[in-house]
């Protein structure tokens, strides 16, 4: 699968909101995957510390070394993630994302996995796009993208850490 606007929307994604902009509210609730895209002619300059909070005390920031070793020129997705319904069945894509966005803006959070985003200087011009899903296929779905992305690229997205490993 390419990770194009194009490519994403064909497969059910929505949304497709540069993080400026972005309304939570027209952020669907139920669980599902969202991804976060640079627009066309997007160059990264990376930040020396990044906007990100904290997370347990940590400094979110790495090196720029760290981070351009990091980066796919060739891909236009960033990050791959997936925002579950949670124990208590009120989380999701809303909270999920706006979670993500408050963790950009300097707030603590556990957001951790996607810290790489925030130490991109023009961060706000990113694009998000979101898929509802099934809760019960939700870590399948994600482990699917991520593997897709590697097949595609080599390796996973900029600032994902981790790849994703569906649960049996």
């Amino acid at each position: 699968m390419l990770f194009t606007k194009k490519a994403l929307t064909e497969d059910g994604f929505t949304g497709f909101r540069v993080f400026d902009e972005l309304d939570p509210m027209r952020i669907p609730q139920g669980p599902g995957i969202f991804v976060v895209l640079r627009p066309a002619g997007f160059e990264p300059v990376f930040l020396n510390k990044s906007t990100a909070g904290t997370f347990k005390k940590k400094d979110p920031s790495l090196k720029r070394e760290a981070l351009a070793a990091e980066w796919l020129a060739d891909a236009s997705a960033l990050y791959i993630g997936k925002a579950s319904a949670g124990s208590q069945g009120n989380r999701g894509l809303r909270k999920q994302i706006q979670e993500f966005m408050d963790y950009g803006r300097g707030r603590p959070t556990v957001v951790w996995d996607a810290r790489l985003i925030w130490q991109l200087r023009d961060a706000l011009d990113l694009v998000i796009a979101w898929k509802e899903l099934p809760a019960e296929g939700l870590s399948a779905a994600e482990a699917d993208y991520h593997a897709a992305f590697i097949s595609a690229h080599g390796r996973l997205p900029f600032a994902n850490l981790v790849q994703a490993r569906a649960r049996k």
